[in-house]
């Protein structure tokens, strides 16, 4: 069909979207969801109809629609589209509707027969068959991931086939206590992974600077892997992590010898998917489904199931976190793995924690930390402590916080992690500051950046420094000059998170004292695309009055910080979008559905 309306023409066939007989930019799926508005316009279309011919069997978020409908309504109005709440949503221009004189081509026709809408009467049916469709949906995504991820052609790093190239820095040994294990730890090529061994790289040097050494590897070596290898009671281990463009895969092994732990590490560095969730930004969804196919693939393989365990945590799906916590444990007690048993006690501490179950998780934290003793684990021992620090500060026993993290710090020291040792000293301050406590937190403070200093850090570490001070400031003129300093130190890593609340907590400074022109000065050096600067453009754009420009840079923030899995940045700019009346029943709902505590104490006025 051809359609006309408002000085627009739409062709449903190619999907080609003109005004004024020039052709204007619209996503495929964008238009496709307009082509099923145009032919239905007097029905109501609830977002399960549209996602069933639009996306068919993909299984994709009901914010897809959303999306996809505001995005319509940037082009056309908000009056183009009508939201009926709980219901769905309905055209409502004029429209003029012809049919098309010239015969489709073999590809229109294909295309047709694809996406040819259904019959009106057929709604109602797929309403009623609405769970089953789902859940065949779901079935079909499992197996086109399985197949995107397992029997994908292209190649992973530089690779001309399926093997898989990893780089890797030479795994330093904390200790080794047996003269058998005092042969290197090499990684030998095999029919699944190529490895090139990075000689002018040591660990503790990459890991201080981690984003500049990656930037200089990443072109030629996306995949990089580092670890630490240490002996204890007859038993060896070794904690390593990959690092990918866009995320890390970090894990835990042990054995009864070092060849052992070797050959554990390759075998377990051979599934793809492994590089596929590393290599882009994943929605917080899509990772849970492919951690989900991994260890349906891998149902032993510990590592997949902790990040599983973790996946669920994060998107606040506590009793699934908290049965593959369980599941976990058992599957450990039966390898006789006390390291991941312990992980699991940690995960279950966490969980009951946000549960505000503190009695319970104080009972798994103190298990955790004695598995952790017993087999020398100084990393998760500090890990451990610091978590306890969190339910001291659930009790307000400050003595007994400070004495939980200085114990954090002194256990990461000896675990040789000097970046987690300074981390707890900060955030120690910060928990002074919180209490009042103004000798403590010059203190920790001072000590955190004097530790920089004996371990050399790389200058942008010290933005940190600045940040906190900036925290410390009674007065916005007195926070300034520390948060331009944050943005000095930082400026080789300007998406590090204390340059990007820095940028933010400035422009929002300069616009409320109505100095635009600084304020505008923050992005004009900003490159990256991404929610965060994204976000300073919209509050650019609301403070110039420039609604089109705030509308939709505020739902690229939404969409980009949704991709991220940014809860409060997505939250951030659905208050914005609900404020100006851009589709606010989905983004009040949004909100509704997942702001936190923190979150609504901070925007509860708002």
């Amino acid at each position: 069909m051809h359609y006309r309306f408002n000085g627009f023409e739409f062709n449903s066939v190619n999907l080609l979207l003109t005004k004024n007989g020039e052709a204007l930019d619209i996503r495929h799926t964008e238009a496709r969801v307009l082509a099923l508005l145009l032919e239905y316009a007097d029905t109501v279309l609830n977002k399960e109809d549209i996602l069933s011919h639009v996306w068919q069997d993909k299984v994709v978020s009901e914010q897809v629609v959303f999306q996809n409908i505001s995005h319509l309504r940037s082009i056309f109005g908000n009056g183009a589209i009508k939201t009926f709440p709980k219901r769905g949503y309905q055209w409502q221009l004029e429209v003029e509707a012809t049919s098309l004189e010239t015969h489709p081509t073999e590809s229109s026709q294909r295309l047709l027969k694809v996406h040819k809408p259904l019959p009106r009467s057929s709604f109602s049916i797929l309403v009623k068959r609405r769970s089953f469709e789902m859940l065949a949906v779901l079935f079909g995504i499992f197996l086109i991931t399985i197949a995107a991820i397992y029997l994908k052609k292209e190649p992973l790093g530089e690779s001309t086939d399926l093997m898989i190239k990893l780089a890797y820095i030479p795994i330093a040994s904390l200790n080794d206590e047996y003269t058998t294990e005092h042969t290197p730890f090499i990684l030998e090529d095999n029919t699944d992974l190529v490895f090139t061994e990075l000689t002018h790289l040591d660990r503790e040097r990459f890991t201080h600077a981690m984003e500049i050494e990656y930037a200089k590897l990443s072109s030629a070596h996306p995949f990089v892997l580092t670890g630490i290898f240490r002996t204890y009671k007859q038993q060896a281990y070794v904690d390593f992590m990959v690092k990918g463009p866009f995320a890390d895969w970090e894990g835990q092994l042990s054995g009864l010898s070092k060849k052992e732990v070797i050959e554990q590490l390759q075998q377990h560095l051979k599934q793809l998917f492994i590089y596929e969730l590393i290599s882009k930004p994943q929605p917080p969804e899509l990772k849970q489904a492919m951690l989900s196919i991994a260890h349906q693939a891998s149902p032993n393989d510990l590592i997949i199931l902790a990040e599983l365990t973790i996946a669920y945590y994060e998107t606040d799906e506590l009793e699934k976190a908290m049965a593959m916590a369980d599941k976990l444990i058992s599957i450990a007690e039966s390898q006789n793995n006390t390291q991941h048993i312990g992980r699991a006690l940690l995960y279950q501490s966490k969980i009951l924690r946000k549960k505000q179950l503190y009695d319970l998780s104080a009972q798994k934290l103190k298990l955790s930390i004695a598995l952790f003793e017993d087999i020398n684990d100084l990393e998760h021992q500090s890990q451990a402590w610091y978590f306890h620090s969190r339910l001291d500060h659930k009790q307000k026993d400050y003595t007994a916080l400070k004495a939980s993290l200085l114990k954090s710090s002194l256990l990461a020291y000896g675990a040789d992690n000097k970046l987690g040792e300074i981390e707890v000293l900060i955030h120690l301050a910060m928990m002074a500051h919180y209490y009042q406590n103004d000798d403590d937190k010059y203190l920790y403070l001072q000590q955190a950046e004097s530790k920089m200093n004996t371990y050399q850090l790389p200058i942008y570490h010290f933005a940190r420094i600045s940040y906190r001070y900036a925290t410390f400031a009674k007065t916005l003129s007195e926070k300034e000059p520390h948060l331009k300093q944050v943005l000095k130190l930082a400026s080789l890593t300007p998406e590090d998170w204390a340059a990007q609340s820095s940028r933010r907590q400035l422009m929002q400074q300069y616009i409320a004292q109505g100095r635009l022109a600084d304020a505008q000065a923050l992005i004009n050096g900003v490159t990256s695309d991404n929610g965060n600067n994204s976000y300073l453009k919209t509050l650019m754009a609301q403070a110039k009055q420039q609604k089109n420009k705030m509308i939709s840079h505020a739902q690229r923030t939404f969409e980009q910080a949704q991709l991220a899995g940014n809860r409060s940045l997505s939250l951030d700019a659905a208050l914005l979008l609900c404020k100006q009346q851009i589709n606010c029943d989905f983004y009040s709902q949004y909100i509704n559905d997942n702001a936190t505590a923190s979150w609504r104490s901070m925007n509860d006025i708002k």
